[in-house]
C-alpha cells in the first residue's frame, strides 16, 4: 500500500488525479455521500439543539469499509472532495466515518482536475471548513424537518403517498402561478403594417409602419389612402453599435444556454459537465462566480491571438452580481484554451465547444455595428389620413465582428418572422423607390411563456432561491413527484385576417389560419401539482414565500461565512412553521379544495364534479351523500380540473362510442387505462395525439385502424403450420421467435426465414423458463432481452363507471412522523 491515500467523490476522478500522482499516492472514490440523516423520526433532536444523527448508507457501507482499510494502511489520508458546501460535507463525513484525526487529515480543493492544479493543491493543504460544513448541515436538517412534518398533512388531507419539499414547493408554485397568468389573459387583435418596396437598382427591402392598428377599419383607411401613392426615402439615420460579449458560464447560464442552443434538459447538462470536469476538460461546473484566474486570462488571449489575431483580443474583467458568489471561485472554462474539442461522445463534444466558445467569446473585442434607419415618406394626396405616419427600415451592418466571430448568445424571446433583422439595401435621401405588396396582418397579444427548465432556473436564481448545486435536482424532483410535467404540444388553429394592397392599387382580404399556442418541452403544472400548491399557499406560506425562501438561502450563506450559528437559524424557523403544522392538523379534510363542482347534470339533475382521485383526476356525475352511485370517467391527456368545462365532462360519460360500422363489424371509442382507443373486431387500437375518442369519426378511424394492421403484418417474417402460436417476429431490437407465449433469441448468424419448427423446438428446449418468486415462472424471453411482442399490449377498456363508498377510516402515511423530542446521541456536532 502506499504511503497517502486521496480521497475523491467519483471515480472518473480517482482515474484522472492517479495519473497525476506518483507511486506514492493511491486514489480512491467514495462515490458522493456516505452518510446522511437517520431514516424515520429519530434523526433530529429537536429539544437538543436540532442536533442531528447520522448514519452510513446502506449502499456505502462497503464503500466505508474498504475505505478504513486503506485508511489504516496509509501513512497521511487526503480530503480531496468539491470545493463546495457538499464536498465540504462529504470530507466532514469521510472524517467521521473512517474515525480519521482532524488535526492530521488535510483538505485539499481544486477548481479543475489539471496536474498543475492538483500538485498546487497538494503544496497547499488546509483543515476542514467547519463553516461550510455547517452550511450545507443547516439546509439538510432544515429540508428534512419541512419534509417530515409538512408530507404526513398532505397525506391526511390531500393524497396519500404526497411530499413538500422547500425549494421545490417555490418551483412548482412558479409553474403554477405562470399557467394560470397564460389562462387568465385575453389575447387582443391588432395589425401591423408592413411593405416590400425596391430602389431604383431593382434590389428589395421590407418596412414596417410606425403606428399599429386596433381595428379592421382603421387598417383598411391606410391602405385606402396609399392606394396609387408615390414613394421616397425621407430620412436616414446612421449610428454605430458596440454589443459586448457575454461573461463566461456559471451553472445558471450554462444550462439556460445549453437549453436553448443545444435541447439539453437541466440534468443532461450537468450530467455531461461532470463527466468533462472529471476528465480534466473543463474546471468546475458548479458555480455562480463570473471571475477567471489571471492564468486563464493569459492562455485565452494566447489562443485568441494564434487563432484570430491580437486585433480580437481584449482582457476582461467580470464581476460577479449575486451576493453569495465567491470570487475566489472561477466561472466555467476549458482547463486548456488550445484544446477546441474534447469529450468521449458527440453530446459532452457539443457542450464543451459550447463552454469553450464563451469563455474565448468573454475575453474577446466588442463587436462593432452600424445601424441604419430609413425613414419612407408616402408621397400620398390625402396627407390627414396618413395622421403623420411613414414606413420605417431598419438594418444592421456588421463593421468588426469582434466576439461574434466565435459566439454569439441564445435569448428566449421568440420573435415572429416580421420582428427579424436584416440588412438594408444603399438608400439616400429623397431617393424615389416604388412600392411591391403592403400588407396589413391581424397579429395578437401574447402572455408571458411557460416556463422551460432553463428559464424556470433562471427566475429561481433572479428570486435569489436555491444555490448551483440546487438547481437540477429541484427541477428533476418536481417532474419526478408529477407536480410538473415537461411537454410538447400541438397548438390550434386561429383565424388571421390579411388586406393586402397590391401593385395595381388592389385591396383583397385572405383568411388565414396560424397555428397558436404550440409548445416544445415545456412545463405544465398537474392537477395534483396545483392542489398541493394551492393547500401549501394556503396554510403554509411562509414555506412557498418567494422572498422568505431567498432570505433563508441568505441564512446559510452567513453560516457558511462563520456569521452565525445554525441551530439559531433553523430554530427561528423551526417554531412557527411547527406550530402552523399542529394548527393545520386540525383542519377538516372535507374542506380542502381537491376538486370542484360544474353543475348538473342538463337532464337527470344529477351533481356534475371533477376531484382527484386514487390515480388521478376524475370526472364524477353522481353524489353518492345522497344515497346515489355515482359514475366516474377520467379525464383526456390535455384536460385539467381547474378549466374543464360542464359541456367537456358530460362528454366524457358518452364513452364509449359508437364510431360506426366497418367491413367486419361496429368501431367503438373509449378511454382506457393506457389512453384512448378503438375497438375493432377484438382489437384494440391506440389513438394517435391528434385523434381523440370524443369527436374521431368513422374515416379517421378505419385510417388508424388500417395503418395499424398494415405495421402488424410487416411484424410477421414466417409462420409455422406445425403450430399457430409459434411465428418469427420483427421485433425492435431485431427479429426473435414466438413460441406458445415465450419469446425466443435467435443465434447471431441464423437466417430468421431458414429456421424449421424443429429448430424452434430445440431452442426453447436450450432457453430454459426463468423461475422467479414463489416458484412461479415466466417467459425466457426476458433473459433474452426481447420485446414481447407475441401477443401486442392492447389497451383494456377502463370501466367508467363504479360504485361509491365512503371510507370509514382515513388512511395514514407509513413515515407520518415529527421529530422527536429526544433522539440518541448525536456525533460530534461541527
Amino acid at each position: 500500500m502506499s504511503k497517502n491515500l486521496v480521497i475523491v467523490e467519483s471515480p472518473a476522478k480517482a482515474k484522472t488525479i492517479e495519473g497525476y500522482l506518483g507511486k506514492d499516492y493511491t486514489v480512491k472514490s467514495c462515490f458522493g455521500h456516505v452518510r446522511d440523516l437517520k431514516k424515520g423520526d429519530k434523526a433530529i433532536d429537536v429539544a437538543n439543539g436540532f442536533a442531528p444523527t447520522y448514519e452510513v448508507t446502506e449502499d456505502k457501507k462497503d464503500v466505508v469499509r474498504d475505505l478504513r482499510k486503506f485508511a489504516k494502511e496509509s501513512d497521511t489520508v487526503w480530503l480531496a472532495t468539491d470545493d463546495d458546501r457538499e464536498g465540504e460535507a462529504i470530507s466532514w463525513h469521510l472524517l467521521e466515518s473512517l474515525n480519521l484525526d482532524e488535526a492530521t487529515t488535510p483538505r485539499i480543493v481544486f477548481r479543475e482536475i489539471t496536474k498543475t492544479a492538483i500538485l498546487k493543491a497538494i503544496e497547499n493543504p488546509r483543515r476542514l471548513n467547519l463553516d461550510l460544513v455547517n452550511a450545507q448541515q443547516a439546509r439538510r436538517i432544515l429540508d428534512r424537518l419541512v419534509g417530515f412534518e409538512l408530507s404526513p398533512i398532505l397525506w391526511k388531507k390531500i393524497k396519500t403517498g404526497l411530499s413538500a419539499g422547500r425549494v421545490q414547493s417555490v418551483a412548482v408554485r412558479l409553474v403554477v402561478e405562470r399557467e394560470r397568468e397564460i389562462e387568465g389573459f385575453d389575447a387582443t387583435s391588432f395589425f401591423r403594417v408592413t411593405g416590400v418596396f425596391a430602389t431604383s437598382q431593382g434590389k428589395n427591402f421590407k418596412a414596417e409602419w410606425d403606428k399599429k392598428f386596433n381595428t379592421e377599419a382603421e387598417a383598411m383607411a391606410l391602405l385606402e389612402a396609399l392606394k396609387g401613392s408615390g414613394f421616397a426615402v425621407e430620412s436616414i439615420e446612421k449610428k454605430p453599435l458596440r454589443r459586448t460579449p457575454a461573461a463566461p458560464f456559471t451553472t445558471s447560464t450554462l444550462q439556460q444556454e445549453a437549453s436553448r442552443k443545444l435541447g439539453f434538459s437541466v440534468s443532461q447538462t450537468m450530467t455531461l459537465a461532470q463527466r468533462l470536469y472529471e476528465a480534466g476538460k473543463i474546471s468546475y461546473m458548479r458555480t455562480d462566480s463570473l471571475n477567471l484566474s489571471d492564468d486563464a486570462i493569459k492562455y485565452a488571449k494566447d489562443a485568441i491571438t494564434a487563432a484570430y489575431g491580437a486585433q480580437y483580443s481584449e482582457t476582461r474583467k467580470f464581476k460577479t452580481k449575486s451576493e453569495s458568489a465567491q470570487e475566489a471561485h472561477e466561472a466555467i472554462r476549458p482547463t486548456d484554451f488550445t484544446t477546441t474539442k474534447a469529450g468521449n461522445e458527440r453530446n459532452e463534444e457539443r457542450l464543451y465547444e459550447l463552454i469553450w466558445k464563451r469563455a474565448i467569446a468573454s475575453q474577446m473585442k466588442d463587436a462593432e455595428l452600424e445601424k441604419t434607419t430609413a425613414k419612407i415618406e408616402a408621397l400620398a394626396a390625402n396627407k390627414a389620413a396618413l395622421n403623420n405616419g411613414r414606413f420605417v427600415a431598419s438594418g444592421e451592418v456588421v463593421k468588426f465582428d469582434g466576439f461574434m466571430k466565435v459566439y454569439v448568445e441564445d435569448t428566449d424571446i421568440e420573435l415572429t418572422e416580421d420582428e427579424d433583422s436584416a440588412m438594408l439595401p444603399a438608400l439616400s435621401e429623397r431617393e424615389a423607390i416604388s412600392k411591391g405588396t403592403i400588407l396589413a396582418k391581424q397579429r395578437y397579444t401574447r402572455p408571458a411563456p411557460r416556463y422551460t427548465e432553463a428559464s424556470l432556473v433562471k427566475k429561481l436564481e433572479e428570486n435569489g432561491i436555491g444555490r448551483p448545486s440546487t438547481y437540477a435536482p429541484t427541477i428533476s424532483t418536481i417532474i419526478k413527484r408529477e407536480y410538473v410535467e415537461k411537454e410538447s404540444r400541438e397548438g390550434k388553429k386561429r383565424a388571421s385576417i390579411e388586406f393586402r394592397l397590391d401593385e395595381a392599387n388592389e385591396i383583397s382580404q385572405l383568411t388565414e389560419y396560424e397555428n397558436t399556442g404550440a409548445e416544445k418541452s415545456k412545463l405544465f403544472p398537474t392537477d395534483i401539482g396545483t392542489v398541493v400548491n394551492d393547500f401549501l399557499v394556503q396554510h403554509f406560506p411562509n414555506v412557498v414565500d418567494y422572498s422568505f425562501t431567498a432570505n433563508v438561502e441568505k441564512e446559510f450563506d452567513q453560516i457558511a461565512k462563520g456569521n452565525a450559528a445554525w441551530p439559531t437559524m433553523i430554530g427561528n424557523f423551526y417554531k412557527d412553521f411547527h406550530t402552523t403544522v399542529e394548527e393545520t392538523a386540525n383542519i377538516e379534510r372535507a374542506s380542502i379544495k381537491t376538486g370542484k363542482d360544474l353543475g348538473l347534470h342538463p337532464e337527470t339533475g344529477q351533481k356534475v364534479a371533477v376531484r382527484l382521485g386514487k390515480f388521478g383526476p376524475v370526472a364524477q356525475l353522481g353524489d353518492s351523500e345522497n344515497g346515489e352511485k355515482p359514475a366516474y370517467a377520467s379525464l383526456l391527456k390535455d384536460q385539467r380540473m381547474e378549466t374543464i368545462t360542464l359541456e367537456e365532462v358530460l362528454e366524457l360519460f358518452k364513452l364509449p362510442r359508437l364510431v360506426g360500422e366497418g367491413p367486419l363489424g361496429a368501431i367503438s371509442a373509449a378511454l382506457g387505462r393506457f389512453g384512448p382507443y378503438l375497438k375493432y373486431n377484438s382489437k384494440f387500437y391506440s389513438l394517435p395525439k391528434d385523434a381523440d375518442p370524443i369527436s374521431v369519426d368513422l374515416i379517421r378511424s378505419l385510417e388508424i385502424i388500417e395503418a395499424k394492421d398494415i405495421a402488424e403484418s410487416n411484424k410477421l417474417i414466417k409462420a409455422f403450420v406445425e403450430n399457430a402460436d409459434s411465428k418469427v417476429l420483427n421485433g425492435r431490437f431485431g427479429p426473435y421467435v414466438v413460441h406458445d407465449g415465450r419469446n425466443l433469441k435467435i443465434a447471431k448468424g441464423t437466417e430468421p426465414m431458414e429456421l424449421s419448427y424443429e429448430t424452434v423446438l430445440q431452442m426453447a428446449a436450450e432457453q430454459p423458463v426463468k423461475k422467479t418468486g414463489r416458484g412461479a415462472t415466466k417467459p425466457a424471453a426476458k433473459k433474452a432481452a426481447e420485446p414481447k411482442e407475441a401477443k401486442p399490449k392492447e389497451a383494456k377498456p377502463k370501466v367508467t363507471k363504479a360504485t361509491a363508498t365512503k371510507a370509514k377510516a382515513k388512511s395514514k402515511p407509513k413515515a407520518a412522523a415529527k421529530p422527536a423530542a429526544k433522539a440518541k446521541a448525536a456525533p460530534k456536532k461541527a
